[in-house]
């Protein structure tokens, strides 16, 4: 039986494929653009990675600036969106140019806007594609059964562990809060909490995935274990300063 991490990478070979078959059909349709422009001999190849490439990498540098500021942001919208429009624009001349010279004969014919409408498909699913496979990279595989078992025999400790080497929950929680990278615990900190105000390890994943960082499902339970002390220890410091009051007011 297929597992939940083949099937991902099943995913990623069918957008790579769709990214590369798109790339063909307007590279095409661009390289023939280039000669109808008077670009002359090898350069009219280089002509379509020009325009599709930088759609390409463009697509990839917004996912990559996500967090950036929002004027970076949108001069980068503005870059991909002017390729993107040439790119259609030069597919729909270029499939409408020959839609009117075709004209006469059997077989079916289009008019010349579902031509243009068709053609600009490619460097739509181009665009698109190259999307989708940075999300997808991006994004953690999901936990199946097996997956789960694996997480949970790495977290839970034995007995026999536990017996030799007592540890106290504040000394543990400094522990592994010292191996985890301070902004990712800075990051956990602004996840919603949970039921019952406790910390929430599916919270802490969306928060970490909502910015396109990766996060396992190990990191997920220690970080929600770390903030969950932090919260108790919160709550008991709370408590004792609501019992010292009495007897300083008294």
């Amino acid at each position: 039986m297929p597992t939940r991490s083949t099937a991902t990478d099943a995913i990623r070979v069918g957008i790579a494929l769709l990214a590369v078959f798109a790339f063909a059909l307007s590279y095409d349709a661009l390289r023939q653009t280039a000669v109808a422009i008077h670009i002359r001999g090898l350069l009219t190849y280089v002509f379509p990675l020009v325009i599709d490439g930088f759609i390409a990498i463009g697509v990839g540098a917004l996912v990559m600036l996500r967090t950036a500021s929002a004027w970076s942001r949108a001069y980068v919208w503005i870059l991909v969106g002017a390729a993107t429009v040439t790119s259609i624009w030069a597919n729909a001349l270029h499939a409408v140019r020959l839609n009117q010279q075709t004209r006469q004969g059997d077989g079916l014919r289009l008019d010349d806007f579902t031509v243009g409408a068709l053609s600009a498909i490619a460097p739509l699913a181009l665009a698109g594609a190259v999307h989708l496979y940075i999300v997808v990279h991006r994004h953690p595989t999901a936990h199946g059964p097996a997956d789960v078992a694996r997480d949970a025999a790495d977290v839970a400790p034995s007995t026999t562990e536990v017996a030799e080497e007592p540890q106290s929950s504040a000394e543990s929680q400094d522990h592994e809060a010292s191996e985890i990278p301070p902004e990712r615990l800075a990051l956990a900190r602004t996840a919603p909490l949970g039921r019952n105000g406790r910390a929430s390890r599916r919270h802490i994943e969306a928060t970490f995935r909502n910015r396109d960082l990766t996060i396992g499902r190990t990191e997920a339970d220690r970080l929600k274990d770390i903030l969950q002390a932090e919260l108790d220890e919160a709550a008991s410091q709370q408590q004792r300063d609501l019992d010292a009051a009495p007897a300083e007011a008294a």
